[in-house]
């Protein structure tokens, strides 16, 4: 039988890898894959796809992307069913990665903390400093960084 699975779309949220009892590394993302049509409206819908991911896999993962980080996704499609705390049977249906490529550069933008007002204007004092005394100097803008 064929159980294959190719998906590309974004990450909905901020991957976050949990732990199995016995170490394994693992976690469940959900991915925002565009359909290809655009409905009554002419908007185009997405569907949300869960997937998990183990091992390295959500090692890399968690290292290199964060919501909104395009990726593609090739594995199978698994399902499973558990009873909930008030006694019902729910079914899921999820990709389980067997392979995972990052499709865009890491953003790092989002990894900065935020600077407050004050500490923004005192960075962006040293760079004119800096930029000052470099065209001072004689040097030119394009070779100044």
């Amino acid at each position: 039988m064929i159980n294959q699975v190719t998906l590309v779309g974004r990450l909905t949220r901020d991957p976050e890898l949990k732990r199995t009892q016995d170490g394994k590394a693992v976690t469940n993302v959900t991915l925002a894959v565009n359909r290809q049509f655009k409905n009554q409206d002419g908007e185009i819908e997405a569907d949300f796809v869960q997937c998990t991911l183990w091992r390295k896999t959500a090692e890399n993962l968690i290292q290199y992307c964060q919501k909104g980080s395009l990726i593609g996704i090739t594995g199978r499609i698994q399902t499973r069913s558990y009873d909930s705390s008030d006694k019902k049977r729910i079914y899921v249906t999820e990709v389980v990665a067997e392979q995972v490529r990052f499709l865009e550069k890491k953003r790092t933008e989002a990894l900065v903390p935020a600077l407050s007002r004050e500490e923004m204007r005192q960075v962006e004092g040293e760079n004119s400093r800096r930029e000052g005394n470099r065209m001072h100097a004689g040097e030119s803008n394009q070779n100044a960084w």
